[in-house]
This record gives C-alpha cells, structure tokens and sequence, in this order.
C-alpha cells in the first residue's frame, strides 16, 4: 500500500488562510450591506430538514410534499461514517444496494433499478443504470431520496426513485473541520473542510473539501484508493444576485477488484459456500475511475419574493480497467470447471448539461399560491472499447486453490466497443393552489424530447421519443402537524432496442400513485411518513431470443406495490432517530412474482443518544428478508434473511476535539451482497475503525 498523501490539503489550506485574514476584521454594519442569501445546502444539526424542492420545484415542507421523500442529513453522515453513497442509500426507506462487484453497484426502490442522480436538482439519467466506483458523501450536505416516478424535476428514467445530492455551500463566518480515521484491513481515511468569506465586507466567500482513502479489504489481494476535491466560491453582488462557480473531482484506483464475482452453485445445483474472502480476481487487475464535476450557477432574488436561477455543468467520467472475469459452474468434488475472461476497458463519457428556471408567489381568488417554471438541455457523448485478452476459455483451478497468479495475456484477441450521443430537452411548469387554508394542490407537467444515435457493441443506439408526463398531488391537513397526502406522478424512458420484426421498442412509460399521511412535530425537528404505492413499468425490454448472432427484445410489463413507513428526527432532547420500514410485492402481467433477487420487506433503523455532555452512543440495524433466484433446472440460488447491527460513541476529548470509536456487523452475519445477478461476492465480517475530530 502507498504511503498516505496529503496533496488535496494544500488547497484547503490556501482558503483557511485568505478566510482567517478576511475574519480578522469584521464589517461593521452598513445599510448598504448586501442581505444573506439562504444557500441551498440548508444545514441541519438532526436527521431531518424543514424543507425540500427534490420532489417539486417549489418551497414544499416534506409534510407539505405529497410524494415519499427521505432525507440523509450531514449529522447522520458524520455519526455513522456512512463516507460513499453506498453506506448512505443502505440507510434509505425502501431502497436496496445491489453489490454486484467491488467497484460497481445497482441499486433498486419499488423494484425497479435507480437511475436519476441529481446534483442540486439537475441532472439525467445515468447511461448504465449502475455506479463504477464509490461515490464519497464528502462534499454534500445531505441527500434526497423522492421514491416513485419523479418526472416532473428528472423527464426521463424508471419509476423507481430520484437520488438528489445537495453540494455543501459556502458560509459567511469561518468554520472548519479535520478528521483522520484508522480502521480494519489497514483503512486509512483524512478530510479537511473549511469555508468561510474571502474579503472584507463578506460579499465573496468560498469552500474547500478535501478527502484521501485507501486501505485494504476482507476480499483477497483488494485494495483501494480515493482522492475527492472539491472547492465552491459564491459571490454576491447587486441586490439579490448570487453567482457561485463550483467544481468537484473524485479518483478511484483499486487492486484486485471483481469483474464479475463467486460461482453460487454447483454442477449438482446444489450452493456454494466459499470464505469471506474468497475472490476470483487476479495479482494484475487494475480498475482506476474518474470523475469530474463542474458547475456554474446564478441566482436572482427579487424583491416580491421571485427567484430565478440559471446553473450549466459540465461532467466528465472515465474509466481504465484490467479486468478478469472467471465463468462457468465448478464441480463439488474436484472445484474444476471455471474458466477465464480477461479484458481490458476504456471509457470516457462527457456530459453537458443547462437548466434554468424561475418561480414565486401570485394571487388569485384572495389566497397566495406559488408558481415555478422552466426549461433544461442536456448533450451526452459515450465512448468505450473493450480489447479481450488472449486464453479466453482457458480452464482455471479451483477457488479453494486459487491465489490469483494467472499471467496476465496480450490484450489482442477482439475488440468491441460503443460511441454514441445523447441529447435531451425539456420544459416544466408547476404550481401550488392554496384551495382553502387547509387543502393544497400541487400540479406540474413536463415535456421532454430525448434522442440517441450509434452503437453500442454492435447494437444500434438510435432512438427518439417526447413525451409530456403530468404531475399531481393534494394535501388536506388534518390539524397543525397532520396532513394527508394523495399524488399521482408519471415518467418514460426512450429505448433501442429491437424485436423480431426489426422495429425499434416503443419507450419505457413508468406510473406511480401514492396515498397516505404526513407528520411534522416540534417546529418541523420530527418528521414522519406513512404512505401506501402502486407503480407500473410498462414495455420495458427484455431479450426475447437471437436471430443468427443478433439479439431481440420485446416489452414486458412489471407492477410494484407496497407500504412504507417512514420517521426521522429529534424524537426527545439528545435522541435523533431515522427508520424505515418497507412492504412489496412485485409481479408480472400474469400475476406472477418476478424480481425474487430484491427482499419484500426491509428495516432500518440509526439513533444516536446524547448520553453525557461529552458522550454520544448509537446504533443502527439493517434487516431483510429472504431472498432468491432461479437459474432454471430446479437450481434456486437463496439468501436467508439477516440483519446487521453497527455500534458508535463519541467522546469529546474537549471543546474542539473529540474521539469517536465505530463497530459494524457486530454479530458477524455471512452473507451474499447481492443476487442481482447468478454471481456474488460475501459482504465485510465485523470490523472497527476509529476517528480523531477537530472542529472549528
């Protein structure tokens, strides 16, 4: 493993310096001093916030937003070390983490994979449907979850869920924070984060955070690196405008990573069951992916409380992988009966992306009610090669015997690869009615037009759809704190395709209808849920057969419905809370269960407990139940259901400085990451780690 390198802090530490010279002599008060801007990374010292426009385009309280929404704040974050957006989403309501490899990972809600990634509130749909690399949690302040079809704020994706990541903000007075953390399988971790103004008058301020990791793992010869940077300045001018410029890069290079992962049956159809750590990757396999991130945003405040705002991104992802995929079904007896499948990987995607919008109050019919409206581009460019290596089909020794010593090949047996484009755009109009004091309608629609052209792996990518997808949703309160909510929301996805006949598949249209009831108690610091769904997917495709060498595909129908429970927050001074529990069931036009790989009911469960002045404890627990898929042939690859318990305590060694010890998979369950597909890999046994804070 290398040596810990601190470079990313350099930057960090430029701005504390211009910040603390700028603190040294504060403004004195003048008439003419710009007013603060409220930032949209609110943040907030629980585990819920007061408002949140993931779902609408509006200035809705969660208990004012008729659509399931969960909130992962910067508190729970720190409390849990939840550092990638994995450890995150696996705290969500009603959404699984499907681990398929070390370095890549689905995930799923109302069963139906996630694909809308937001950065405050803008953003398409990720091309893949998966995440390469771990995204670090660093940089944001918290992080939406909408559940349901989002197609009022995302046009296109599945009816699944919307993940909004809210970026941390500069903040007018000088704060700062370090942390180093140690842990299990040599996990070394460092972040600084320090913002504050960047002149006298506090018109200008910026923030910088910085992250290195790396560190070992409970998988044979898998290691891992991550450098995050990210560094934002906002400055203020005129009355009401705002301009921030922002930019954000994330490297991962890892060691010895899964393509693909473990074998689950045998030749007799009976399972498998190898050691914790039992990995079919080589010495040589190489995985490095990048990520780039950068924005500019300029926001006006008028005077009668309109807004407007305008933000262009500019996104880059790369990806240079050695990678070996081990196939076939290994005999009880002998473990004979693997084979190999080197490749080395390229990738590089670009992604531009415009979005403007405005909104405020109007009145009509005596009352108040709000309008927001708007418009968005996007251009995506994919391009990637596959080269195959040499020994492709070479018989491979058992895993019981495998060390990993397989010589890596010459990369020039085949390649295969994509290059296609991507352009979307879309127009938004919502509004909320304040029909009488106690009923609210919120309505919207959006139109998108989303086209593709090239090929993907000799499959022809061209494909072009609009489509206009309504959104509406009513809250009747109840009293004060209670309100019940009904919504109705929709989404598509354009797709490529092919059937038999040689016709491009008409989209993916996605439907979510939702009912239930919304609490916020003290002053908004608890907020709860409970909320009954239904969600189709229809025409979505699936391989039908091959004609010669080339596949078709046909559309199939899918429905998901469920319960879902849902509470976050301050439950009693010192005791912050976020659970959630979810109910499904996922069938086919026929009726029939499909998707048996994704648990029908989970819990989660995070509390940490203000014991002593300088003591905090916690707990989080994760529970799913059991899980299958079937391979066909009587073969039925199972996970029983399991639960996971973390332990945590902190100590404040004194004002600044404080002490906190981390314990996960405290019983040391063994268990399967995922059945998502006929391969998986065992999940970490318990582990530790501990980390030294500083804050000012």
């Amino acid at each position: 493993m290398p040596k810990l390198r601190l470079h990313p802090f350099a930057l960090a530490a430029a701005l504390l310096c211009g910040a603390a010279l700028a603190a040294e002599e504060p403004a004195a008060p003048d008439a003419g001093v710009m007013p603060t801007v409220v930032v949209k990374g609110e943040a907030a010292d629980g585990y819920t916030v007061r408002k949140t426009a993931s779902s609408a385009p509006l200035d809705l309280s969660l208990r004012d937003t008729p659509q399931a929404v969960s909130v992962v704040t910067r508190a729970q974050m720190d409390d849990f070390q939840l550092n990638s957006i994995s450890d995150v989403l696996q705290q969500g309501t009603g959404v699984t983490v499907e681990k398929i490899e070390t370095d890549r990972t689905y995930y799923t809600a109302r069963g139906f994979d996630v694909t809308n990634f937001q950065y405050d509130g803008v953003g398409v749909p990720f091309v893949f449907g998966n995440v390469g690399g771990e995204i670090d949690t660093a940089l944001y302040e918290r992080i939406d979850i909408v559940r349901g079809a989002n197609g009022l704020m995302s046009g296109t994706g599945n009816p699944s869920a919307t993940v909004n990541f809210i970026r941390k903000r500069p903040t007018g007075m000088l704060q700062a924070s370090a942390a180093a953390t140690i842990g299990s399988w040599d996990k070394r971790r460092v972040q600084a984060d320090i913002s504050g103004a960047l002149n006298e008058s506090g018109t200008v301020s910026g923030r910088v955070v910085a992250v290195r990791q790396e560190g070992d793992s409970h998988l044979d010869r898998y290691s891992a690196e991550r450098d995050v940077v990210y560094g934002v300045v906002e400055a203020r001018f005129a009355p009401g405008g705002t301009l921030t410029v922002g930019h954000a890069s994330q490297t991962n290079k890892t060691r010895g990573g899964l393509w693909g992962a473990l074998p689950l049956y045998y030749t007799d159809g009976g399972a498998t069951d190898y050691d914790t750590g039992t990995s079919t990757s080589t010495t040589w396999a190489r995985n490095k992916t990048g990520d780039k991130r950068s924005f500019a945003e300029l926001e006006h405040q008028f005077g009668d409380g309109w807004r407007a705002r305008a933000t262009l991104s500019r996104n880059t992802a790369e990806q240079r992988g050695k990678l070996f995929y081990v196939y076939g079904t290994p005999d009880r007896a002998t473990g004979l009966g693997l084979y190999a499948y080197p490749s080395l990987y390229d990738s590089d995607n670009k992604q531009t992306l415009f979005n403007a919008s405005a909104g405020g109050p109007f009145s009509l019919g005596g009352r108040q009610h709000e309008v927001s409206f708007g418009g968005a581009w996007s251009k995506s460019t994919i391009q990637d090669i596959s080269h195959y290596g040499q020994g492709i089909g070479t018989p491979l020794p058992s895993l019981r015997d495998w060390t990993g010593a397989y010589p890596e090949p010459a990369w020039d047996a085949y390649t295969d690869g994509s290059a296609y484009e991507d352009k979307r755009k879309s127009a938004f109009a919502a509004a909320r009615f304040n029909l009488s004091d106690g009923v609210k309608l919120i309505a919207g629609i959006n139109r998108t037009k989303a086209d593709s052209a090239g090929t993907a792996y000799g499959a022809s990518q061209f494909k072009s759809a609009s489509k206009s997808t309504p959104y509406a949703g009513l809250v009747y309160d109840l009293g004060r704190d209670v309100a019940l909510y009904g919504s109705y929301t929709e989404i598509f996805n354009p797709q490529s395709e092919t059937d038999a006949a040689g016709q491009t598949l008409r989209p993916m249209h996605g439907k979510n209808a939702e009912v239930g009831v919304k609490a916020a108690w003290f002053e908004q610091r608890l907020n709860a849920a409970a909320s009954v769904f239904k969600t189709r997917q229809r025409n979505t495709a699936e391989q039908a057969g091959m004609t010669g060498a080339k596949a078709y595909y046909r559309g199939v129908d899918a429905e998901s419905q469920g319960v879902e429970l849902d509470l976050s927050g301050e439950l009693a001074r010192g005791l912050q809370a976020s659970a959630g529990f979810t109910v499904l069931s996922i069938e086919d036009a026929a009726g029939q269960a499909v998707k048996t790989y994704l648990p029908r009911r989970t819990l989660r469960l995070s509390a940490t407990y203000q014991a002593l002045p300088q003591l905090k404890v916690g707990a989080n627990a994760n529970w799913q139940d059991d899980i299958h898929r079937d391979e066909g042939g009587g073969t039925v690859i199972r996970q029983d259901a399991y639960a996971t318990l973390g332990l945590m305590a902190q100590y404040e060694l004194g004002k600044q400085v404080s002490l906190a010890v981390h314990l996960n998979n405290v019983t040391d369950k063994k268990y399967l990451t995922s059945l998502y597909w006929s391969q998986g890999y065992y999940a970490a046994p318990r582990n530790a780690s501990a980390t030294l804070s500083w804050k000012y």
